[in-house]
């Protein structure tokens, strides 16, 4: 079994998978990976399953230390990744030798990197994930969802393949300024038409007051003019409009009800993308419909077959 032994880590810095599913009736969230696209390409670079045990690094602020000769991976954003100093671009996986320090600093491009071993990091299964939810103390290395820390270790158990690279044409686009594709929802009417018109022709700006749970967008104020909600069930990417009109995108540890009213829900593939736009980013909601949608995930989802 090999190892690494954490010598730089944050509250930022979890063990994430694909997520936790079929809870939500029990009022557990989802957790796993904001950027599933990243975490999936660093799984596929060493052979493992699409939602394997990843570190999930947010802006930075992560170290660890070989315990023995190993094979990593490392996707999703640029966060000035070092090798004993030397620099280490995203998108590959590489060798780390017993001794040698990988260090991820601070974001150069992207908001989140995601580090995998062969086989997937081990680490107990809570109602069927290791997903780090730290509000739900559900999941990560102890099972009760702490993030990351100084002096604890990780293994993995896998073969160590050999070294690959993702070809820059399959790599994403990492949110500078984006356009996000949104399906539209059931309340998408109860809003006023000036309102729908900047909703889709305006820029929003990402917030700093953003987590986990959700990302704010400040732009032109949305106004709803339908009836008061009853709570009602939120699925990822929700775009939810609360009394000042400024959205709040709804991510991986959302809450599981919600009485605000809704503009839609984003894609996946956009959800990855806006997990990678960091505050102060501007972004612009495009209406797609679902059918569109789905192929276009489909397609995406051929990439990997094809790797």
């Amino acid at each position: 079994m090999s190892g690494l032994l954490i010598e730089a880590s944050n509250p930022l810095c979890l063990l994430q998978d694909a997520g936790r599913f079929g809870v939500r009736h029990l009022g557990v969230t989802q957790g796993g990976a904001l950027d599933w696209v990243s975490m999936r390409w660093a799984n596929g670079l060493l052979g493992n399953a699409p939602g394997a045990a990843v570190v999930e690094v947010t802006l930075g602020g992560f170290g660890v230390v070989a315990e023995a000769d190993c094979v990593l991976a490392l996707a999703g954003g640029d966060l000035d990744a070092r090798i004993d100093g030397q620099p280490l671009k995203p998108w590959r996986s590489f060798v780390l030798r017993k001794g040698q320090r990988l260090q991820l600093s601070q974001p150069l491009s992207g908001a989140r990197a995601y580090l995998a071993a062969p086989g997937g990091f081990d680490a107990p299964q809570v109602l069927g994930s290791c997903a780090s939810v730290v509000r739900e103390e559900l999941g990560g290395l102890d099972g009760q969802g702490k993030a990351l820390a100084k002096g604890e270790r990780l293994s993995w158990a896998g073969a160590a393949p050999g070294v690959r690279e993702v070809p820059p044409a399959l790599r994403p686009s990492l949110c500078g300024d984006g356009v996000l594709d949104l399906i539209v929802g059931a309340q998408i009417g109860d809003f006023a038409g000036q309102s729908l018109f900047e909703a889709f022709n305006r820029a929003f700006t990402l917030d700093s007051r953003a987590d986990r749970m959700g990302i704010r967008l400040l732009g032109p104020a949305l106004k709803y003019q339908g009836a008061p909600m009853i709570s009602e069930g939120i699925p990822l990417g929700a775009v939810q409009v609360p009394p000042d009109g400024q959205p709040i995108v709804l991510l991986n540890d959302r809450q599981t009800i919600g009485g605000y009213p809704r503009l839609g829900a984003l894609t996946p593939l956009s959800l990855a993308r806006l997990a990678q736009c960091l505050p102060g980013a501007q972004v612009r909601f495009r209406a797609v419909v679902q059918a569109l949608a789905w192929e276009e995930h489909r397609q995406y989802l051929q990439r990997f077959a094809d790797f």
